[in-house]
């Protein structure tokens, strides 16, 4: 190797070394936390390594978190008995699913309006506790969450309703969801379906929205310089941080690679092995 090419090779070590120590210095400035649950906190019902002791330190330092979900179809306090089987403690309040943040959308919306319903408990009782109506008929709202199973009645209603005026509303996109005997249909292919049906395209409140990061902002009483958000999907987690203006936090305990990121024109501020890099030695 050419001298030039060694001093090449010695800068780009030198540059990266130095993004590191900014990054780290940057990362001290973070006052809250948001993070993804799968891929980032648990892998399969097994706590990541690293993942309790991160909320643990979150914890006794009485830093603001919270846990983030697309997932609309289990309410905090299932979610925080599912987490506690796998070893992580995290409180039902510091859980923030795209269920809740379409229920605060909706009251800021329309206060006191009604809404018709196509999904289970998570969604219908945080709906129930924005204040709202649940009803079939000249509802304000169709609002989609994630089922475990979709009934054909409920769609063909959600869509006579929408072709009657009902706002289409959809907790997040996530078109296909895991089960043991392989991937089910979820929230976006049913979406796709009504919006073929009707012409009309829902908003969409879930990750990779701000949104949704905003509303788990303003339940913590933050703001989004001086907040973090950590996860391992480039096209919801870290587009949706970099929109709302966060610190961005890429771990590859989940679904991203290297090639995954290269894929996009966007970065995280940092890209971390697993949650276990942010825990303080």
């Amino acid at each position: 190797m050419s001298n030039k090419e060694t001093n090449k090779e010695t800068s780009k070590e030198t540059s990266k070394e130095t993004s590191k120590k900014d990054n780290t210095a940057s990362r001290r400035n973070i006052k809250s936390w948001l993070t993804d649950m799968d891929g980032v906190l648990v892998h399969e019902n097994k706590a990541i390594p690293g993942a309790s002791e991160l909320i643990n330190q979150w914890r006794e330092r009485e830093i603001p978190f919270l846990v983030l979900t697309n997932n609309s179809i289990y309410t905090p306090r299932d979610l925080s008995a599912r987490l506690r089987q796998s070893g992580l403690e995290v409180p039902e309040d510091k859980i923030w699913t795209s269920a809740l943040a379409t229920a605060s959308f909706l009251r800021d919306q329309a206060p006191g309006g009604s809404a018709f319903v196509v999904g289970e408990a998570g969604l219908t009782t945080a709906i129930h506790e924005a204040g709202f109506i649940m009803t079939d008929t000249k509802p304000d709202y169709v609002v989609l969450g994630e089922t475990r199973s979709y009934s054909f009645e409920a769609i063909t209603k959600a869509i006579r309703l929408i072709l009657q005026g009902a706002r289409f509303i959809c907790t997040n996109p996530d078109a296909t969801g895991p089960s043991q005997e392989g991937v089910l249909p979820a929230t976006g292919a049913i979406a796709a379906l009504i919006t073929e049906a009707t012409g009309r395209k829902p908003y969409i409140v879930g990750k990779p929205n701000p949104m949704m990061f905003r509303s788990a902002l303003n339940k913590l009483g933050v703001h989004s310089d001086g907040a973090g958000m950590i996860g391992d999907r480039m096209d919801t987690d870290i587009v949706a941080g970099i929109e709302a203006g966060m610190h961005t936090v890429l771990v590859l305990s989940g679904i991203a690679d290297q090639a995954e990121i290269e894929r996009y024109p966007f970065r995280p501020r940092e890209i971390l092995s697993s949650v276990a890099e942010l825990v303080d030695k």
